[in-house]
């Protein structure tokens, strides 16, 4: 027989068109039909009339709203359907993350969250075995490593681009085994990986939902009767997708985007379509239909006991179209996605101190707080419609809103803490706008405390920048040491983002440090009021600007302004570097071009971008803490370069925006780097902030790829590096978001830091993307490059600890009062008790990562440890590593511990997966060694991830 495997499923954007609170309630259905509640009303109806049917459902962030509102009763119906298999989750996040744009801790976080939930209500069998990514648009390799870890047993897509699809079906390679780590001893990181046939959508002729127009099933002898089309029709499809795929058994998705809010029509008519066509059985047909699941599907390929092809690349770029490159989405947002990556950051500070000063922290001096609202919101934030940047802009607008009050519970739960630990009453003070250099505590106080936490799991030196109204100020440490500080003027391009008038005149600079999961205190005090005074410029007689610290110097072109060369002063040698900002012009989809550049797709109507200015306008500023060169290159486009004391990269600090429009040209804006390295085509971007991937122009490793976008079908997403190298250097430049980048030219790397568009790339968005910005004449966005020169050779020594850095960075707070060390009669009096603390006994080594430290109810913790380089990466840093857990922490004793699965939610000896054969065996996994918590060892790439019961 033919086994067709019907799937009913409904496919529930976590926002997109409608916001998560439009989509669940119903609320707007004018913009689109949908109201998430119906459907898991209607669905649980629906299956209990009949014990045969089945149902799958994904997104836990609805289901959690939805069982929250349910009665006992209803909630014992659906607790039954699952205990039998009748309802299944897929995928299980708390919504479908993107895979181009999410960092592997954020994906990893709204997995977690929504399998919790699962595993709290349903027990096993609430478990998902099943990855669910039928809509995200391209498919990352370490995502698909996170999967196999989490102990699913296989995974889904709907999108893969269409030469590869049609190359995959012409030799039945629709299905696969895909090997997602080239670092984790295979089947670790290996996940079975099924192509499905319509993306996530029904045969053609056969939706049945109320959202579809396709003609129900007719039964009886009417003149409507429409029965044996309907059967034949869907024999004939069942026939051609079996010629696609390996065994006698196929799937088929019977539903799409909001289906099932009246599952009787889809389920009434399933019923008939499954009677009718198993009649003809009696007739010698050999095709059987039956509902079914994703891992009922799966199990039977896995009985086959085929040998399944290996795939070792990943699935971007996504291509639906010659032209259409989905490659635009990895930038679109610029905003939002450092937003998104800022409170990712800043959630795993409020776990960290949460968990450091234990449950008090929730009910602290400055009241309640919670983390649990920036948890959801960030995982929210994951869905392939909001950090993508592919939703609407009132969507975008309330996906901010959600992480801001998610902000607001966090900081009062981070000021408890700060509190407790630092034995301290003084009130706590967040600057949230610190970005355009607003404070209101440093600005009008000439005393002050400034609190550095460093989430890191080594000790960190970090810059601290504050608007100040003085001229010069003394600044102390923890032990009350003078630290040197310099005030500076706010740049012009500051001043214009904070709307012109008002605000400080200066910033006062210091280097400030901080140790391992811990604080460190800084006194300051206003010694003269008044302004910055200029600091020196330099003599008007240097041929060459330039900058430097002993690690690096970098110079300028004295005529152009543009950075024309580094040199690496450490190791001894120098690149030429050039840096400017082009714009793609778009294409806007009319006349003999109609496809556009729209929130996904990226189509720029020619390959050479044009120059935002031939040259820049320079200011120089140099002194003891900083070394900047300000370069403004028009109105709406100017960044600044810098090296402070002690730091071995160039930090360019950019500000693009509002990109001009009035010329009816939508603009994609890059920072584009030219060296003469000889890089032969090739470049490499990480996957998900984690694995790097070597990419090459106008190639793919799995087909013969025909190139008909030079530019955009050579875009990659970068997470937080892309890097170009020859045999002895490398340049690495690390974001402090996900961005689009590429290498067009050799020696070149490029990366899009904004783009403004004013027509729709018809994937039904329906609306431009042309954000307002907060005054409604075009969106501002000002983020940060870090660029890093070195040997080949020692890179990731440089880069793996940076990228870290950015992500989770060290955070400041402000006190009001006198600072830790109070000077009365000549005598210093400590205010602080515990003027600086740490978390741990002793500094984790370099190449490994405190990846999760996070309460789990009453005295338990879960503790995720990373190893943060890849194998073979680095001759120090790719070496395996062991940590004694039990003496690792200084705020609490570990009394017991269990090792997990990834996910936090599975203990790790009852994970066991499917084994699948491919072309070179069939890897067996290792028995999991017994845990000794004294010596936690870790190979390159692993995480590994404990619950740990502790004493306070």
């Amino acid at each position: 027989m033919l086994n067709v495997h019907l799937v009913p499923h409904t496919h529930d954007d976590v926002g997109w068109l409608k916001t998560v609170d439009q989509y669940y309630y119903g609320v707007k259905n004018q913009i689109q039909h949908a109201g998430v509640q119906y459907i898991l009303d209607s669905v649980v109806a629906q299956l209990a009339a009949d014990p045969s049917r089945r149902f799958v459902y994904a997104e836990v962030a609805f289901l959690a709203r939805w069982w929250s509102q349910q009665d006992e009763a209803t909630r014992r119906l659906v607790r039954e359907l699952v205990q039998e298999g009748r309802l299944e989750f897929v995928g299980g996040g708390w919504c479908m993350s993107d895979e181009a744009t999410a960092h592997y801790g954020g994906a990893l976080e709204q997995l977690a969250l929504g399998r919790r939930f699962l595993r709290r209500l349903f027990g096993h069998c609430g478990t998902p075995r099943v990855a669910w990514q039928i809509d995200p648009f391209g498919h990352a390799r370490d995502l698909a490593a996170t999967f196999a870890q989490m102990g699913y047993d296989g995974l889904f897509l709907g999108r893969v681009d269409h030469q590869d699809k049609w190359e995959r079906l012409q030799h039945r390679e629709l299905e696969l085994l895909w090997r997602a780590s080239a670092s984790l001893a295979p089947p670790r990181a290996d996940i079975f990986t099924g192509i499905l046939p319509n993306m996530y959508n029904p045969p053609v002729g056969l939706c049945w939902d109320q959202l579809c127009t396709d003609p129900p099933v007719v039964d009886g002898d009417g003149p409507e009767s429409n029965v044996d089309t309907v059967v034949t029709s869907f024999l004939e499809a069942a026939a051609t997708q079996a010629q696609q795929y390996r065994t006698n058994h196929i799937i088929m998705t019977m539903g799409s985007d909001f289906h099932y809010e009246n599952a009787h029509l889809w389920f009434k008519n399933l019923d008939k379509l499954i009677a009718h066509t198993n009649a003809r059985q009696a007739n010698g047909s050999r095709v059987h239909a039956l509902y079914s699941t994703p891992s009922c599907y799966l199990r039977e390929l896995n009985r086959a006991n085929l040998t399944w092809p290996l795939k070792t690349d990943d699935f971007f770029p996504y291509s639906d179209g010659p032209h259409q490159f989905w490659t635009g989405y990895f930038s679109s947002r610029p905003a939002l996605k450092g937003y998104e990556r800022l409170s990712s950051g800043f959630l795993q500070i409020c776990s960290q101190l949460e968990a450091l000063a234990g449950p008090s922290a929730r009910d602290g001096p400055y009241g309640p707080g919670d983390s649990s609202v920036l948890r959801e919101a960030v995982a929210v934030a994951q869905h392939h419609d909001a950090v993508a940047g592919t939703e609407r802009q009132h969507v975008a607008n309330d996906y901010a809103r959600q992480l801001a009050k998610g902000w607001d519970s966090c900081q009062v739960l981070v000021a408890n803490a700060l509190s407790l630990l630092g034995g301290t009453k003084d009130p706590l003070v967040f600057c949230n706008g610190l970005n355009i250099s607003v404070c209101p505590l440093s600005e009008a106080t000439p005393q002050f405390t400034v609190i550095l936490y460093n989430p890191l799991a080594r000790a960190v030196a970090w810059p601290v920048r504050l608007p100040v109204q003085g001229s010069s100020y003394a600044v102390t440490d923890p032990q009350g040491q003078p630290v040197p500080s310099q005030v500076v003027p706010v740049s012009s391009v500051t001043q214009r983002l904070r709307g012109g008038t008002g605000g400080a005149p200066g910033e006062l600079l210091f280097q400030a440090w901080a140790p391992p999961l811990g604080f460190s205190t800084f006194g300051v005090k206003q010694l003269s009021p008044g302004g910055p005074r200029d600091p020196p410029r330099w003599p008007s007689g240097d041929t060459e600007p330039q900058i430097e610290n002993e690690h690096l110097r970098v110079l300028f072109d004295p005529v152009t302004g543009h950075l024309r060369e580094i040199q690496n002063l450490d190791k001894g040698f120098s690149l030429p570097v050039f840096q400017s900002f082009y714009w793609y012009n778009a294409s806007t989809g009319d006349g003999l071009s109609p496809q556009a550049s729209g929130a996904y797709i990226f189509r720029p109507n020619a390959s050479v971008p044009f120059p935002v200015a031939k040259r820049a306008a320079t200011r120089l500023l140099k002194t003891p803490v900083v070394q900047e060169l300000h370069q403004n290159f028009s109105a709406w486009c100017s960044q600044v370069l810098r090296l402070r004391p002690g730091q071995p990269y160039l930090e360019l600090e950019w500000t693009v925006g509002p990109i001009p429009v009035s010329d009816q040209l939508g603009k994609e804006v890059i920072s584009r780097f030219q060296t003469p390295l000889r890089t032969a085509g090739r470049f490499y971007t990480d996957s998900n902030g984690r694995q790097v991937l070597e990419r090459r122009r106008d190639y793919r490793p799995t087909w013969n790829l025909s190139q008909s976008e030079p530019v955009a079908g050579n875009y990659y997403p970068v997470n937080t590096r892309i890097f170009i190298k020859d045999q002895k250097v490398q340049l690495t430049v690390l974001t402090d978001r996900s961005q689009g980048g590429s290498s067009i030219l050799d020696g070149s790397l490029e990366l899009m830091v904004h783009r403004r568009l004013l027509n729709d790339d018809n994937r039904g968005l329906g609306e431009p993307l042309d954000e307002p910005g907060a005054d409604g004449r075009g969106l501002v966005v000002r983020g940060r490059h870090l660029v890093l020169l070195d040997t080949a050779a020692a890179a990731a020594d440089q880069h793996r600890p940076r990228a870290q850095e950015m992500v989770t960075a060290p955070y400041v707070v402000l006190a009001a009062g006198p600072g830790p060390h109070l000077r009365q009669g000549g005598v210093s009096r400590l205010t602080w008790p515990s003027p600086q603390f740490s978390g741990l006994r002793r500094a984790l080594p370099p190449n490994v990562h405190l990846l999760s430290a996070e309460p789990r109810g009453a005295g338990t913790l879960l503790l995720r440890l990373e190893h943060l380089f890849e194998r073979g990466e680095s001759q120090n840093g790719s070496q395996p590593i062991s940590v004694d857990l039990t003496t690792l922490f200084s705020a609490f004793t570990i009394t017991s511990v269990r090792e997990m699965a990834l996910g936090g939610d599975v203990p790790l000896h009852s994970a066991s997966r499917l084994l699948w054969n491919t072309p070179t065996g069939t890897p067996k996994p290792r028995p999991a060694p017994q845990l000794d918590p004294r010596s936690v060892r870790l190979e390159p790439m692993e995480i590994r991830t404990f619950l740990a019961s502790v004493r306070y």
